[in-house]
């Protein structure tokens, strides 16, 4: 196992100690907005070696060769799949490439010599946000502000800090991006132990976003930020079993608001403190709640520092893995998902720390986790157990949804490097149906616990 070095540098401390500073940028800074700077914040330039490209806008709301009904459950089609890999790197080159790899990568190089590697192909910012996207974003640098030493924030719906100051405006981008205001989806997890056998999940998931909303100005003092509900459909030890929650912009004022319902009792409660790391459910144990799109939730458990920006290979443009060409015989191999389905990139990425709170406990004592500058996703995360040794390293495979003119989170994995089991998860390969995106047909009186019940019996 790798150590992970618990020194705090002076400019870290500084940092932290700046977290909960207001954002709000000078009308100067925020004219970059569209300028040098993309819309959402991003360095509209390349890098200077050419291998990150200049944001091109080249496509909004369309992707070649993706011509399916809107809001049908479409899987994605891949625009790049005549490309071909500019580097393969392995257990054999790894190192000369380790400035641009995270820890965790580093790791399944280590402990899977044979058979892991990342196939980097040439980088494409080619996707945009549609403009009421830009607006928000605009407005949102010019008044958004933290409030209640960063656990919330007061401003519009999405992309609340595109010019970001400090970890906890970088983690707000991630928790609240421009992604699916709507969302129905049937997803399976494969729980993947070393000798291949895989044990299955599957849930229902329902969600609805207004602070993705397309229309109006979703502002925070509206309510919820999201809803949703997740109704397990494998294991059938587990079959039937739902919960709900209600997502707030402020979790100091208004924490998350969780019910569960179970088919053994046929009884609805009410869970308090529901998320941070109970297990997940149909993972089979393997994931914490908190860990699904590598971090969601309450920040308060941890503190949050801001490392910066840096070049990393990372999962992009992964539309081939998420389609339906793809068989869960194919890509689920042992100790780590087939690299042959997997699109990595070269692209900057904000990194943001967390590092539990002394009275604080979680299963995470350190999480480090890398957020695509073009979309404010987080993609990968290392996650370090209380010795501080690095225990899991997971990643999210996105790709650009043209029914909402924003990126998906599609097929995730969560490596276990102490037990060499890994989840798939969110996977719709052999689904009838991907996520059906932005249809408009659900409401917050969805997510009651009356409708629990209703949906229980």
């Amino acid at each position: 196992m790798l150590k992970h070095s618990a020194v705090m540098s002076l400019a870290a401390a500084v940092a932290m100690l700046s977290a909960t500073a207001h954002a709000k940028v000078s009308p100067e800074e925020a004219a970059r907005l569209g300028q040098d700077l993309t819309c959402v914040g991003a360095e509209a330039a390349g890098n200077a070696a050419g291998t990150i490209p200049p944001y091109t806008r080249k496509y909004v709301g369309e992707v070649p060769g993706w011509n399916a009904e809107p809001h049908s459950g479409s899987h994605p089609v891949d625009p790049y799949a005549n490309e071909e890999p500019v580097l393969v790197i392995t257990a054999a080159n790894a190192q000369e490439h380790a400035e641009n790899l995270t820890e965790g990568q580093l790791a399944m190089f280590k402990q899977y010599p044979d058979t892991f590697q990342i196939k980097v192909y040439p980088s494409h910012r080619d996707f945009a946000y549609p403009e009421h996207v830009c607006e928000r974003a605009k407005w949102n640098a010019l008044n958004a502000e933290l409030v209640d030493d960063g656990m919330g924030y007061t401003g519009l719906g999405s992309n609340p800090f595109p010019i970001p100051k400090n970890a906890m405006e970088v983690l707000w981008n991630h928790q609240l991006p421009y992604r699916a205001w709507t969302q129905d989806e049937v997803r399976d997890l494969a729980s993947v132990q070393p000798s291949g056998e895989i044990g299955w999940g599957r849930v229902n998931g329902v969600c609805l976003s207004p602070a993705s909303s397309p229309t109006g100005e979703p502002r925070t003092e509206d309510g919820a930020s999201s809803f949703c509900m997740t109704e397990v459909l494998m294991p059938l030890r587990e079959r039937g079993n739902i919960s709900v929650n209600h997502e707030p912009y402020n979790y100091k004022t208004a924490p998350r608001v969780a019910w569960t319902y179970n088919t053994g009792t046929r009884r609805v409660r009410l869970a308090p403190g529901y998320g941070f790391d109970q297990p997940l459910g149909g993972s089979n144990g393997a994931m914490t709640i908190d860990s699904d799109r590598l971090f969601n939730g309450s920040p308060e458990r941890y503190d949050w520092e801001l490392i910066g920006k840096k070049e990393i290979y990372i999962p992009a443009n992964d539309f081939a893995i998420n389609s339906s060409d793809i068989t869960y015989d194919s890509l689920l191999t042992p100790n780590h998902a087939n690299p042959e389905h997997i699109r990595y990139e070269l692209r900057r990425v904000w990194v943001i720390k967390a590092n539990l709170k002394e009275n604080s406990r979680h299963l995470y004592r350190e999480r480090m986790m890398y957020l695509d500058e073009d979309t404010w996703h987080a993609v990968i995360a290392d996650f370090y157990d209380n010795r501080g040794d690095l225990w899991k390293h997971s990643f999210v495979t996105y790709y650009y949804h043209p029914d909402m003119s924003a990126w998906q989170a599609g097929a995730s994995f969560y490596h276990d490097l102490s037990s060499g089991q890994y989840v798939g998860y969110t996977l719709t390969q052999e689904r009838e149906k991907g996520p059906i995106i932005n249809a408009g047909n659900i409401e917050p009186n969805f997510f009651t616990p009356d409708m629990m019940r209703a949906r229980g019996r």
